[in-house]
Protein backbone atom coordinates (compact mmCIF):
# COMPACT_ATOMS: atom_id res chain seq x y z
CA UNK A 1 0.00 0.00 0.00
CA UNK A 2 1.40 3.46 -0.88
CA UNK A 3 0.85 6.95 -0.91
CA UNK A 4 2.16 10.25 -2.72
CA UNK A 5 2.67 12.20 0.57
CA UNK A 6 3.76 15.88 0.88
CA UNK A 7 7.25 16.12 2.10
CA UNK A 8 6.83 19.03 3.67
CA UNK A 9 3.72 18.63 5.82
CA UNK A 10 5.47 15.05 7.21
CA UNK A 11 8.54 16.64 7.32
CA UNK A 12 6.56 19.22 9.93
CA UNK A 13 4.93 15.74 11.69
CA UNK A 14 8.20 14.34 12.39
CA UNK A 15 9.56 17.68 13.53
CA UNK A 16 6.94 17.97 16.05
CA UNK A 17 7.03 14.82 17.22
CA UNK A 18 11.08 15.15 18.12
CA UNK A 19 10.03 18.34 19.98
CA UNK A 20 7.55 16.76 22.06
CA UNK A 21 9.45 13.57 22.81
CA UNK A 22 12.63 15.95 23.67
CA UNK A 23 9.91 18.11 26.23
CA UNK A 24 9.13 15.26 27.54
CA UNK A 25 12.40 14.06 28.28
CA UNK A 26 13.58 17.64 29.68
CA UNK A 27 10.22 17.65 31.86
CA UNK A 28 11.01 14.18 33.31
CA UNK A 29 14.70 15.68 34.28
CA UNK A 30 13.20 18.94 35.44
CA UNK A 31 10.56 16.79 38.08
CA UNK A 32 14.03 14.71 38.94
CA UNK A 33 15.68 17.97 40.25
CA UNK A 34 12.77 19.77 41.37
CA UNK A 35 11.72 17.16 43.64
CA UNK A 36 15.48 15.77 44.61
CA UNK A 37 14.63 17.02 48.10
CA UNK A 38 11.84 15.22 48.56
CA UNK A 39 13.52 11.68 48.78
CA UNK A 40 15.70 9.56 46.18
CA UNK A 41 13.31 8.52 42.61
CA UNK A 42 13.29 5.32 42.15
CA UNK A 43 16.06 4.39 38.87
CA UNK A 44 13.84 1.98 37.15
CA UNK A 45 10.47 4.71 36.57
CA UNK A 46 13.43 7.12 35.43
CA UNK A 47 14.32 3.84 32.86
CA UNK A 48 10.73 2.70 32.32
CA UNK A 49 10.11 6.54 31.23
CA UNK A 50 12.91 7.28 28.35
CA UNK A 51 12.31 3.19 27.14
CA UNK A 52 8.62 4.54 26.98
CA UNK A 53 9.34 7.95 24.78
CA UNK A 54 11.96 5.26 22.95
CA UNK A 55 9.15 3.04 21.55
CA UNK A 56 7.12 6.08 20.83
CA UNK A 57 9.70 7.71 19.27
CA UNK A 58 10.61 4.51 16.59
CA UNK A 59 6.86 3.79 15.62
CA UNK A 60 6.72 7.81 15.23
CA UNK A 61 9.78 8.49 13.37
CA UNK A 62 12.61 7.17 11.52
CA UNK A 63 12.77 3.87 9.57
CA UNK A 64 10.18 2.06 11.10
CA UNK A 65 7.69 5.46 10.89
CA UNK A 66 8.38 5.46 7.08
CA UNK A 67 7.85 1.84 6.01
CA UNK A 68 4.32 2.06 8.16
CA UNK A 69 3.27 4.40 5.84
CA UNK A 70 3.74 2.07 3.14
CA UNK A 71 2.92 -1.31 4.72
CA UNK A 72 0.66 -2.93 6.87
CA UNK A 73 3.29 -5.46 8.51
CA UNK A 74 5.26 -2.45 9.62
CA UNK A 75 2.43 -0.11 10.51
CA UNK A 76 0.95 -2.94 13.17
CA UNK A 77 5.12 -3.22 14.93
CA UNK A 78 4.51 0.72 15.34
CA UNK A 79 0.62 -0.10 16.48
CA UNK A 80 2.29 -2.43 18.87
CA UNK A 81 5.04 0.04 20.02
CA UNK A 82 3.27 3.25 20.52
CA UNK A 83 -0.56 1.57 21.30
CA UNK A 84 0.96 -1.04 24.15
CA UNK A 85 4.54 -0.89 24.44
CA UNK A 86 5.02 2.79 24.94
CA UNK A 87 1.98 2.68 27.72
CA UNK A 88 2.85 0.06 29.65
CA UNK A 89 6.30 1.58 29.97
CA UNK A 90 5.38 5.35 30.59
CA UNK A 91 2.31 4.32 33.07
CA UNK A 92 4.44 2.19 34.88
CA UNK A 93 6.99 5.17 35.45
CA UNK A 94 4.49 7.23 37.68
CA UNK A 95 4.45 10.50 35.69
CA UNK A 96 1.91 11.88 38.18
CA UNK A 97 3.67 11.04 41.43
CA UNK A 98 6.78 12.47 40.18
CA UNK A 99 4.93 15.82 39.17
CA UNK A 100 3.10 15.63 42.28
CA UNK A 101 6.37 16.03 44.21
CA UNK A 102 7.84 18.47 41.87
CA UNK A 103 5.14 21.06 41.72
CA UNK A 104 4.77 23.42 44.15
CA UNK A 105 1.79 22.90 46.45
CA UNK A 106 -0.94 24.93 45.23
CA UNK A 107 -0.41 23.57 41.62
CA UNK A 108 0.08 20.00 42.53
CA UNK A 109 -3.45 20.46 44.62
CA UNK A 110 -4.51 21.84 41.04
CA UNK A 111 -3.43 18.70 39.65
CA UNK A 112 -5.35 16.67 42.02
CA UNK A 113 -8.36 18.26 41.55
CA UNK A 114 -8.16 17.92 37.73
CA UNK A 115 -7.84 14.46 37.88
CA UNK A 116 -10.68 13.95 40.50
CA UNK A 117 -13.08 15.97 38.30
CA UNK A 118 -16.40 13.77 36.86
CA UNK A 119 -14.82 13.77 33.26
CA UNK A 120 -11.46 12.06 34.16
CA UNK A 121 -12.81 9.83 36.63
CA UNK A 122 -15.15 9.24 33.64
CA UNK A 123 -12.85 8.04 31.30
CA UNK A 124 -10.40 6.73 33.49
CA UNK A 125 -12.77 3.74 34.29
CA UNK A 126 -11.66 0.41 33.42
CA UNK A 127 -14.82 -0.13 31.43
CA UNK A 128 -14.52 2.97 29.57
CA UNK A 129 -11.07 3.09 28.88
CA UNK A 130 -11.14 -0.23 27.55
CA UNK A 131 -14.11 0.49 25.03
CA UNK A 132 -12.11 3.67 23.77
CA UNK A 133 -9.08 1.57 23.38
CA UNK A 134 -10.13 -1.65 21.64
CA UNK A 135 -13.41 0.50 19.98
CA UNK A 136 -10.66 2.89 18.54
CA UNK A 137 -8.79 -0.45 16.78
CA UNK A 138 -11.91 -1.59 15.45
CA UNK A 139 -12.67 1.75 14.05
CA UNK A 140 -9.26 2.12 12.75
CA UNK A 141 -9.30 -1.26 10.53
CA UNK A 142 -12.61 -1.90 10.06
CA UNK A 143 -13.36 1.55 7.95
CA UNK A 144 -11.94 3.50 5.38
CA UNK A 145 -10.15 5.72 8.24
CA UNK A 146 -6.75 3.20 7.86
CA UNK A 147 -6.44 4.82 3.91
CA UNK A 148 -7.70 8.50 5.09
CA UNK A 149 -4.90 8.09 7.59
CA UNK A 150 -2.10 7.75 5.01
CA UNK A 151 -3.31 10.01 2.35
CA UNK A 152 -3.65 12.90 5.47
CA UNK A 153 -0.87 14.49 7.51
CA UNK A 154 -3.73 15.25 10.32
CA UNK A 155 -5.42 12.16 10.38
CA UNK A 156 -2.62 10.52 10.48
CA UNK A 157 -1.72 12.97 13.93
CA UNK A 158 -4.77 12.71 15.16
CA UNK A 159 -5.42 8.68 15.31
CA UNK A 160 -1.64 7.95 16.56
CA UNK A 161 -2.19 10.71 19.36
CA UNK A 162 -5.55 8.27 20.31
CA UNK A 163 -4.00 5.21 20.27
CA UNK A 164 -1.42 6.46 22.48
CA UNK A 165 -3.73 8.36 24.91
CA UNK A 166 -6.33 5.67 24.71
CA UNK A 167 -3.35 2.88 25.89
CA UNK A 168 -2.19 4.98 28.29
CA UNK A 169 -5.63 5.79 30.01
CA UNK A 170 -6.22 1.76 29.53
CA UNK A 171 -2.78 0.49 31.16
CA UNK A 172 -3.46 2.97 33.69
CA UNK A 173 -7.23 2.03 34.55
CA UNK A 174 -5.88 -1.56 34.85
CA UNK A 175 -2.63 -1.52 36.23
CA UNK A 176 -1.72 1.87 37.29
CA UNK A 177 0.76 2.71 39.79
CA UNK A 178 -0.24 6.76 40.29
CA UNK A 179 -2.43 7.45 43.39
CA UNK A 180 -5.94 6.97 41.91
CA UNK A 181 -8.78 7.05 44.80
CA UNK A 182 -11.40 5.87 42.70
CA UNK A 183 -9.39 3.31 40.80
CA UNK A 184 -11.49 -0.18 39.72
CA UNK A 185 -11.62 -3.04 42.16
CA UNK A 186 -9.07 -6.54 41.10
CA UNK A 187 -12.33 -8.08 39.94
CA UNK A 188 -13.48 -5.62 37.29
CA UNK A 189 -9.97 -4.60 36.44
CA UNK A 190 -8.74 -8.15 35.67
CA UNK A 191 -12.23 -8.84 33.60
CA UNK A 192 -11.78 -5.47 31.72
CA UNK A 193 -8.46 -6.76 30.48
CA UNK A 194 -9.06 -10.19 29.66
CA UNK A 195 -11.97 -8.70 27.47
CA UNK A 196 -9.31 -6.34 25.66
CA UNK A 197 -7.25 -9.37 24.96
CA UNK A 198 -9.95 -11.57 23.75
CA UNK A 199 -11.35 -8.59 21.33
CA UNK A 200 -7.96 -7.26 20.61
CA UNK A 201 -6.98 -11.34 19.29
CA UNK A 202 -10.55 -11.15 17.23
CA UNK A 203 -9.55 -8.29 15.75
CA UNK A 204 -6.18 -9.40 14.41
CA UNK A 205 -7.98 -12.70 13.45
CA UNK A 206 -10.11 -10.70 11.34
CA UNK A 207 -8.01 -8.68 9.58
CA UNK A 208 -5.88 -12.15 9.15
CA UNK A 209 -8.64 -12.76 6.65
CA UNK A 210 -10.17 -9.03 5.89
CA UNK A 211 -7.75 -6.35 5.68
CA UNK A 212 -8.20 -2.82 5.22
CA UNK A 213 -8.80 -1.55 1.55
CA UNK A 214 -5.78 -1.77 -0.48
CA UNK A 215 -3.37 -4.02 1.75
CA UNK A 216 -2.18 -7.09 -0.04
CA UNK A 217 -3.18 -10.73 1.43
CA UNK A 218 -0.16 -11.44 2.01
CA UNK A 219 1.46 -8.32 3.92
CA UNK A 220 -2.22 -8.64 5.94
CA UNK A 221 -1.52 -11.81 6.97
CA UNK A 222 2.09 -11.14 8.40
CA UNK A 223 1.08 -8.12 9.80
CA UNK A 224 -2.30 -9.52 11.76
CA UNK A 225 -0.18 -12.45 12.94
CA UNK A 226 2.56 -9.86 14.20
CA UNK A 227 -0.63 -7.98 15.61
CA UNK A 228 -2.23 -11.43 17.74
CA UNK A 229 1.46 -12.41 18.91
CA UNK A 230 2.98 -9.43 19.32
CA UNK A 231 0.25 -8.29 21.41
CA UNK A 232 0.02 -11.56 23.07
CA UNK A 233 3.52 -10.77 25.02
CA UNK A 234 2.28 -7.31 25.92
CA UNK A 235 -0.81 -8.59 27.24
CA UNK A 236 0.95 -11.06 28.97
CA UNK A 237 2.97 -8.81 30.86
CA UNK A 238 0.01 -6.56 31.50
CA UNK A 239 -1.66 -9.82 33.55
CA UNK A 240 1.97 -10.34 35.44
CA UNK A 241 1.70 -6.41 36.66
CA UNK A 242 -1.75 -7.01 37.89
CA UNK A 243 -1.24 -10.07 39.60
CA UNK A 244 1.74 -8.83 41.13
CA UNK A 245 0.06 -5.64 42.12
CA UNK A 246 -2.88 -7.95 43.51
CA UNK A 247 -0.72 -9.82 45.45
CA UNK A 248 1.26 -6.90 46.84
CA UNK A 249 -1.83 -5.16 48.30
CA UNK A 250 -2.93 -8.52 49.89
CA UNK A 251 0.54 -9.28 51.71
CA UNK A 252 -0.10 -6.44 54.54
CA UNK A 253 -3.48 -8.39 55.12
CA UNK A 254 -1.73 -11.35 55.38
CA UNK A 255 0.99 -10.25 58.12
CA UNK A 256 -2.06 -8.76 59.97
CA UNK A 257 -3.78 -11.86 60.29
CA UNK A 258 -1.24 -14.25 61.26
CA UNK A 259 -0.22 -11.40 64.18
CA UNK A 260 -3.35 -12.00 65.19
CA UNK A 261 -3.90 -15.36 65.52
Amino acid sequence: MTHDHGTTGWALFDATVLALLVLAAAGWAAGLWAARHRGPWPAHRTVLWFAGLLCAGTALVGPLAGAARAGFTAHMAGHLLLGMAAPLLLVLAAPVTLALRALPVARARALSRLLRTPPVRAVTRPVVAGTLNAGGLWVLYTTGLYGTMHASVAVHAAVHLHVLLAGCVFTAAVVGVDPDPHRGSFRVRAAVLVGFVAVHSALAKHLYGHPPDGVGASDARTGAQLMYYGGDVVDVALIVVLFAQWYAAGRPRVRAARSAA
